[in-house]
C-alpha cells in the first residue's frame, strides 16, 4: 500500500471517537506494520522529561527488552535530545545503536511534537538495509501530526 493510500486510513483511526488513545496508537502500529513490507517493528516511545527517559508505548513486532531508554542512548535516545528525524541505513555501522535483534538491519525514528515539545517518537525497525527514503520521513511526520491531536 502506498503512503497516499495509507494517509486517510491513519486519519480514520485517529479520528475514531469510540476507541481510546492507546488503542488508536496500537491500530496505527498494526496498520503500518501490515501495510509496508519493510516496516518489521513499529512502536512508540514517550518521554518523561523529569527522569530524562523514554518509555515504550504501544508497538507491533518482536518483543523488546528496551522498555525504558535514557535520553541520549541509542537512536531513540538521540532523537529525544536532537528533536530531529534520525534515519539509520545500516545499524551495524552506527556507533550508538542499541541492538534489539540480529534481524534488524535499519531504523527510522521521527519525533512526536505536541505544542512544540518533543513528547515521544515513532520508531520503526526494518530487516532490510537502507529501505527508508525521504517519503518515509514525510509520511511518518504526517502520522505524528495526526497523533499529536490526541494529546
Amino acid at each position: 500500500m502506498t503512503f497516499e493510500e495509507l494517509t486517510p486510513k491513519v486519519t480514520e483511526i485517529t479520528s475514531n471517537p469510540i476507541i481510546s488513545r492507546e488503542e488508536k496508537l496500537l491500530k496505527i502500529c498494526e496498520l503500518l506494520c501490515d501495510s509496508i513490507d519493510y516496516y518489521n517493528w513499529v512502536g512508540f516511545y514517550f518521554a518523561n522529561h523529569e527522569t530524562k527517559t523514554l518509555h515504550l508505548g504501544p508497538y507491533v513486532g518482536a518483543p523488546t527488552d528496551h522498555t525504558v531508554i535514557p535520553f541520549g542512548k541509542g537512536i531513540c535516545g538521540q532523537v529525544a535530545v536532537s528533536n530531529e528525524n534520525f534515519v539509520v541505513p545500516d545499524v551495524a555501522a552506527q556507533d550508538n545503536y542499541i541492538a534489539c535483534s540480529f534481524t534488524v538491519k535499519s531504523e527510522i525514528v521521527v519525533p512526536l511534537f505536541v505544542n512544540g515539545e518533543n513528547i515521544g517518537q515513532i520508531d520503526i525497525d526494518s530487516h532490510v538495509i537502507n529501505p527508508f527514503t525521504e517519503d518515509d520521513e514525510r509520511f511518518l511526520e504526517f502520522v505524528n501530526s495526526e497523533i499529536a491531536i490526541l494529546f
